[in-house]
């Protein structure tokens, strides 16, 4: 999820773990652990000079579990070394930082495995990415109330028992919310799924997802022989299915078979996604597991990325939300959760 609710989680893992101990030194250095596995975005522009090879290594191998016990076994030993020193002396253990990194880093892909982003989470054994798709990138009801608890821990002494209950409260606002929107998955996928067979779309394989900054307005994509369908639905709707379904074509005007760049894009889209020229070195290449701004433009996808050629591969310019501005999209997806 976005990088505020990694630090929120990551500082309740601090302070679950070493609170008791160090007080709010404990929520920043989860806060930290929290944070590592995103860095992943200026480690892929150091390793790589390719900005889709880049993208690419964002939830990779430092959102997995391997990674998380090495590196919670290297920071414990050496935040240990550098902390544990004359009045400290024996204040924490080893056991104590590496507990405190682990799960602070550990929790970081395991949240992120509910977007439909998703995460490498078994790299580098396997780069299968879990993506349960039932809460959004951010969602401000997930954050928001466990941000608030977190900083209310923050003005308690370290041996109160109301930083115990502050944090309990976050916990427990934030998993309950989580186990929401895993039951609303199942009741969306199972609303889709009979949306288009009453739609008489013949479907290979579907798939839900919420929109951003809520898990009211849900968008759907169907994957036929020849075609995507795509709709969305709100909670709010005042009918309860996905009633109006939009043609998709699978546009290619490039293919795996020419460059071994949009094979791996098209993995990252999980097969979701066209491709349209544009002139004869740039395309624009659109992830269609995310909605479209506009459901009777098919190139509308939000996630939409420019590749061009460069020597014997693609590369890609940064990424640009389509959208004009920020405030007419949000008020049209405000509009939309309304269901109008």
């Amino acid at each position: 999820m976005d990088s505020i609710t990694q630090i929120v989680l990551g500082a309740a893992c601090g302070e679950a773990v070493l609170g008791k101990k160090i007080g709010n030194k404990a929520l920043l250095f989860g806060a930290i652990g929290g944070t590592i596995p995103d860095l992943d975005v200026y480690v892929g522009n150091l390793l790589y000079g390719n900005a889709i090879d880049a993208m690419l290594f964002h939830r990779g191998f430092m959102h997995s579990i391997f990674f998380s016990v090495i590196a919670a076994l290297l920071l414990g030993w050496v935040v240990h070394r550098l902390y544990n020193t004359r009045q400290r002396r024996g204040n924490t253990t080893r056991q104590d930082w590496i507990a405190l990194f682990f799960w602070s880093l550990f929790t970081h892909p395991i949240l992120d495995c509910f977007t439909p982003y998703g995460t490498q989470l078994f790299a580098p054994i396997s780069h299968y990415r879990v993506a349960f798709n039932n809460i959004a990138v951010v969602d401000p009801l997930y954050t928001l109330p466990f941000l608030i608890c977190m900083i209310a821990v923050m003005f308690f002494n370290r041996t109160s028992p109301k930083r115990k209950i502050w944090l309990k409260l976050g916990l427990t606002m934030s998993s309950l919310y989580m186990f929401f929107t895993v039951g609303n998955k199942l009741y969306i996928d199972a609303l889709f799924k009979s949306s288009a067979e009453d739609s008489q779309i013949d479907y290979i394989r579907f798939s839900a997802q919420p929109s951003i900054f809520n898990n009211i307005l849900w968008y759907g994509i169907a994957e036929t022989a020849n075609s995507y369908y795509v709709a969305d639905y709100s909670l709010f709707d005042t009918h309860t299915k996905f009633s109006t379904f939009t043609k998709v074509a699978k546009h290619r005007d490039i293919k795996p078979a020419e460059f071994e760049d949009v094979e791996n894009l098209a993995w990252f889209s999980n097969d979701y996604y066209s491709v349209y020229k544009l002139d004869d070195e740039t395309y624009r290449y659109n992830d269609l597991r995310y909605p479209l701004l506009d459901l009777n433009d098919p190139d509308s996808s939000v996630f939409s990325l420019i590749l061009y050629k460069e020597k014997h591969r693609l590369n890609m310019k940064p990424f640009k939300p389509k959208f004009g501005k920020l405030s007419d999209a949000l008020a049209t997806l405000w509009k939309r959760i309304k269901g109008i």
